[in-house]
């Protein structure tokens, strides 16, 4: 059974970084795709970034420039590390995976983690 793990979320001012890791456990073969995802209270999920399996990253626009997607040599941690944190980039932010799909759309990823929170003060 693959499981995926987030750990590093905290409380932070504005300007101040995190480093959010996503441990993967279980059956890792082919996933393609990973991914961070964020909900923000009352807002919908959306995708922050993703990282292919050739190491193709791809961001949303309002994080282009502060944050950074990455993985181990392993493929079996995955990264993000926030930097030049807002208010708004408060949120529970999820790890996902996918077999086959590589995008912004959450109903096609294949295996998610429990979340962990960020909460930036201004």
């Amino acid at each position: 059974q693959t499981q995926l793990v987030e750990s590093g979320g905290g409380s932070v001012q504005a300007g101040g970084s995190l480093r959010l890791s996503c441990t993967t456990s279980g059956y890792t073969y082919s996933m393609y795709c990973r991914a961070w995802f964020r909900q923000a209270p009352g807002k919908e999920r959306e995708g922050v970034a993703t990282i292919d399996g050739d190491g193709v990253t791809s961001y949303a626009d309002s994080v282009k420039g502060r944050f950074t997607i990455s993985r181990d040599k392993s493929g079996t941690t995955l990264y993000l590390q926030m930097n030049s944190l807002k208010p708004e980039d408060t949120a529970m932010y999820y790890c996902a995976a996918a077999h086959k799909y590589c995008g912004d759309v959450d109903g096609k990823y294949n295996y998610w983690g429990q979340g962990t929170q960020v909460t930036v003060s201004s």
